[in-house]
C-alpha cells in the first residue's frame, strides 16, 4: 500500500515555524532532536515514521495555538495518546508534528448526582474507572489496554471492549466534547444531560474520527452504577460451530451478559502449548460469559444464560464459585495474547464485526479461506456483538504464505461485507485499512465524508491520509 513519501522527501520545517513552536512550548514541552522524537513515531501496528517534532499540550489554548500555527505553515499535525492503537493512525507517515496528549490531565471530576464525569483526554481509561468507582460508578468502555490507553484514544477510535455487548461503546456513553478543529477553532459539542436534540450530533461525529476532524481535549462522559455482583461462566464446545450457535441462543434471550468472549479451537491449541489450561482434550471452542446485576436476582439470570449456552455440541458449562475460580476460568483467555506473540509475532490481526446471527457463516467462511490459502487462522473476540478478531498466522520465512497473505486478507474482507458486516469493530481504520474503505462505503457517502473533512479541516493538516482513500469520489 502506498502510504507516504519517504522521510528524505519531506520538506524540512522552516526556521520561522520552529521559532514559533519554541515560543509556544517551553523546552519541556517540545522535542526536536531525532533521538528524542523517535519513540513518538510508532503505535501497535509496528509501523514507524520519525516525527519532525513532538509537542506536549497541557491545555486547550496550547492546542488551539498549535493548530493555527500548523495551518498557517501547512504542516501536518498527528495527535497521539499512548500509542496503543493497531492501525497506524498516530504514525506520522506524511511527516509533520506529533501532538502528544499524555499531559492533558487538568480535569478529572466525577459528578455522581448527574451520573457524569468531566475528564481531560490524557487520563488513562483505568484512572477514570478508579475515580468513578470511588463513587459507585463506571464508564462502559473497557479495552484490554485500559491501564495504559487514554480516554482520548478510546474516543478517537470508538474503542470499547467486552462490556460493549451490554453497555455500549464510547459513542453511546459520551454526552459532550471540547475540541479544536483543523481551522484552529475551539468547539463545544453535546450536552451535560441525557436528553438534548438541539443541532446536529457533532459529538458522535467526532468520536471514531481518528483525529482527522478535530483534536478532542475534554469529554463529558455518561457513568453507569456498578452492579452489586456478577457471575462468571466458562462454556466448552466440541467445535467452533457449536459455540457460534450458542452465541446466537444467548443473545436471543432476555438476559444480556456483560461479557461474552469467544475462542476457537486453534486458539485453544496455541494456549495449550503455552500454559496448562485444565480443559477437556476434546475442547474445540469456548465461551467466557459474565452476567452482572442485583444480588437478589443474579443466580436466576446466570442460570438462564447458562441454559442458553447449553445445547448440541456443548461439553460443559462451569460457573465460578469463588474469586479463585473466576481467575482460573479467565486464565485461558488471558493467556492467548502472549501465546500469539510467541508463536506468530508477524501475524495479521484483523478486527471485523458481523451481525451475531451471521457468526456461524463467518466461521464457515474463515475455515474455507484457511484451507484455500494454506494459512492458519485463529479467531477470538467479543462474540456478543459479533466483533471477532481474525488472526492470520504468517511465517515471514515462508515465501508461499507471504504470497498468499494478501489474497487471503482480501477474501476475508469480502466475506465480512457479504455478511452485512464491517471491516473494523473497534480498532479504527488508520492507514492499515484505508484502501479498503470504499468497499464498505458507497460513493455518495464517501463524497459527503470528504466534504465534512473539508469543512472541519480545510487545509488537510489533521492526520492527513488517515481513515479514507485519497481519491474519495466527489
Amino acid at each position: 500500500m502506498n502510504t507516504s513519501p519517504s522521510e528524505a522527501a519531506r520538506p524540512p520545517l522552516t526556521g520561522a515555524f520552529v521559532r514559533d513552536l519554541r515560543q509556544l512550548f517551553d523546552r519541556n514541552g517540545l522535542l526536536t532532536e531525532a533521538g528524542d522524537c523517535w519513540a513518538y513515531g510508532y503505535d501497535n501496528s509496528r509501523r514507524h515514521a520519525l516525527p519532525q517534532a513532538v509537542c506536549f499540550a497541557t491545555d486547550i489554548a496550547e492546542i488551539t495555538a498549535l493548530v493555527q500555527l500548523c495551518r498557517q505553515h501547512r504542516v501536518p499535525l498527528v495527535t497521539r495518546g499512548r500509542g496503543t492503537g493497531t492501525t497506524a493512525a498516530t504514525v506520522p507517515l506524511r511527516g509533520g508534528i506529533v501532538l502528544s496528549m499524555e499531559r492533558m490531565r487538568n480535569r478529572l471530576q466525577i459528578v455522581p448526582e448527574d451520573r457524569i464525569a468531566h475528564v481531560s483526554t490524557g487520563y488513562t481509561n483505568q484512572e477514570l474507572q478508579d475515580a468513578a468507582a470511588r463513587h459507585g460508578f463506571f464508564w462502559a468502555p473497557d479495552p484490554t489496554s485500559a491501564s495504559v490507553c487514554t480516554v482520548g484514544g478510546n474516543l478517537a477510535y470508538n474503542s470499547a471492549g467486552p462490556r460493549a455487548v451490554k453497555y455500549g461503546t464510547p459513542r453511546d456513553n459520551t454526552l459532550g466534547l471540547r475540541a479544536v478543529t483543523g481551522r484552529g477553532e475551539h468547539l463545544r459539542t453535546g450536552v451535560e444531560t441525557t436528553k438534548g436534540v438541539v443541532g446536529y450530533d457533532l459529538t458522535r461525529l467526532l468520536i471514531g474520527s481518528e483525529g482527522t476532524l478535530a483534536i478532542i481535549a475534554e469529554a463529558t462522559l455518561k457513568l453507569i452504577p456498578l452492579a452489586e455482583t456478577r457471575r462468571t461462566m466458562q462454556a466448552v464446545y466440541r467445535d467452533i460451530h457449536a459455540a457460534a450457535a450458542a452465541v446466537s441462543r444467548i443473545m436471543a434471550q432476555p438476559v444480556i451478559p456483560c461479557a461474552l468472549e469467544f475462542m476457537d479451537g486453534t486458539a485453544i491449541d496455541m494456549v495449550r502449548s503455552y500454559s496448562d489450561l485444565g480443559l477437556p482434550a476434546q475442547a474445540g471452542a469456548l465461551l467466557m460469559i459474565e452476567v452482572d446485576g442485583a444480588e437478589a436476582g443474579i443466580d436466576a439470570s446466570a442460570a438462564r444464560v447458562a441454559a442458553a449456552a447449553r445445547g448440541d455440541g456443548c461439553i460443559d458449562v462451569e460457573t465460578a464459585g469463588s474469586q479463585a475460580d473466576v481467575e482460573r476460568l479467565w486464565r485461558t483467555r488471558k493467556a492467548l495474547s502472549p501465546a500469539l506473540r510467541n508463536v506468530a509475532p508477524k501475524k495479521i490481526n484483523e478486527d471485523v464485526v458481523v451481525p451475531v446471527s451471521r457468526i456461524p457463516d463467518l466461521v464457515d467462511g474463515l475455515e474455507r479461506l484457511s484451507k484455500q490459502h494454506g494459512i492458519r487462522i485463529v479467531n477470538f473476540g467479543h462474540a456478543g456483538n459479533g466483533n471477532i478478531h481474525v488472526n492470520l498466522l504468517i511465517d515471514p520465512d515462508d515465501a508461499q504464505q507471504m504470497a498468499a497473505a494478501g489474497p487471503c486478507l482480501d477474501a476475508v474482507f469480502d466475506l465480512v461485507l457479504s455478511l452485512d458486516g464491517s471491516l473494523s469493530g473497534e480498532h479504527g481504520v488508520g492507514w492499515v485499512k484505508r484502501d479498503f474503505v470504499d468497499r464498505e462505503l458507497d460513493p455518495a457517502s464517501l463524497a459527503l465524508m470528504a466534504g465534512i473533512k473539508q469543512v472541519f479541516d480545510p487545509d488537510n493538516i489533521l492526520n492527513p491520509g488517515v481513515g479514507m482513500p485519497d481519491q474519495a469520489p466527489r
